[in-house]
């Protein structure tokens, strides 16, 4: 009989979930369900330019926001740094080397940010 839901197993992760179909763990139904922000509460703001053929981004990680919520941020610092950006993998990406200025942004908005690389 075939099931209704996505992968059970899988060689990459393991057994899956069934609620979020995340190995099980990465799984993020008990962190929706406890309503508990995870990690350890410092939103970090850092450059990459890996895997982007040699243009920085300023990545936003460690926020723990729902995903309407983290949509209007990032459409915030997008508007404030005059760039464009998406949200990816629960995390904002705004183009270009734009650090300071999306850490002193958020520093405004109550968060506590850590600055990452360099």
């Amino acid at each position: 009989m075939a099931r209704e839901r996505g992968t059970v197993w899988s060689s990459d992760g393991g057994r899956a979930c069934p609620g979020c179909d995340q190995p099980v763990d990465r799984c993020v139904c008990r962190e929706q369900a406890s309503g508990q922000p995870s990690g350890d509460g410092v939103v970090r703001v850092a450059r990459e330019v890996k895997g982007r053929r040699g243009k920085a981004v300023t990545v936003v990680t460690g926020l723990s926001l729902n995903a309407a919520e983290m949509d209007d941020l990032a459409r915030d610092l997008k508007k404030a740094c005059g760039t464009g950006g998406s949200v990816k993998d629960g995390a904002v990406e705004i183009q270009g080397e734009k650090r300071e200025q999306v850490a002193q942004m958020l520093r405004d908005r109550g968060f506590s940010v850590k600055l990452v690389g360099g």
